[in-house]
């Protein structure tokens, strides 16, 4: 059970820090756009509280089996189908997200619609796009991860080196030049 805990401490962990690193990026170039306008580094603390956030809802739709319909297609079919299936499930904790802070604001629902529709529907609309990209490098190595193995490419990467050609998965086929 430990073991698994921290199996899973690890994906959340990851998922969350490449998250943080493309919010963070993107509030730099934000604040760089808009420096005339003295924004803060607020900005920097909801990208980190947002990382997180989202961290524990892609582990949840993975809890949940969310994007595993295609296993065992060509890797471009899961990752992007998967890419697909977490951004709406962002998109649906986006709108739950704005419902939530128009109520903390004590605003009613028509007002809360209405601010949805004619404002921040298309910040959220513009956010989904950014994570659709986001998602699809952060699914194809987690795609890849898959194929070798639980834990197999985090230790690759963070815990030793390269590793012998015997003990890399069988799934590569001889190159062709067609």
């Amino acid at each position: 059970m430990w073991e698994r805990f921290v199996v899973e401490m690890r994906k959340f962990a990851l998922v969350a820090a490449f998250l943080f690193f493309f919010f963070g990026a993107f509030a730099t170039y934000r604040r760089l756009i808009l420096s005339e306008y003295d924004l803060d580094y607020f900005r920097y603390g909801y990208a980190l509280i947002e990382a997180l956030v989202l961290g524990k809802v892609i582990l949840l739709g993975e809890i949940f089996h969310l994007g595993d319909r295609f296993q065992g297609k060509p890797l471009i079919i899961p990752t992007l189908y998967r890419t697909f299936s977490f951004s709406i499930l962002v998109l649906v904790f986006a709108v739950v997200e704005h419902f939530v802070k128009g109520f903390i604001h004590r605003e009613n629902i028509a007002a809360i619609l209405a601010d949805l529709a004619a404002k921040d529907g298309a910040t959220i609309a513009a956010r989904i796009l950014v994570m659709f990209i986001a998602f699809i490098p952060m699914f194809a190595i987690w795609e890849i991860a898959n194929l070798f193995g639980e834990n197999q490419l985090f230790e690759l990467f963070f815990e030793r080196g390269g590793i012998p050609a015997t003990s890399l998965p069988n799934i590569t086929k001889p190159a062709s030049l067609r």
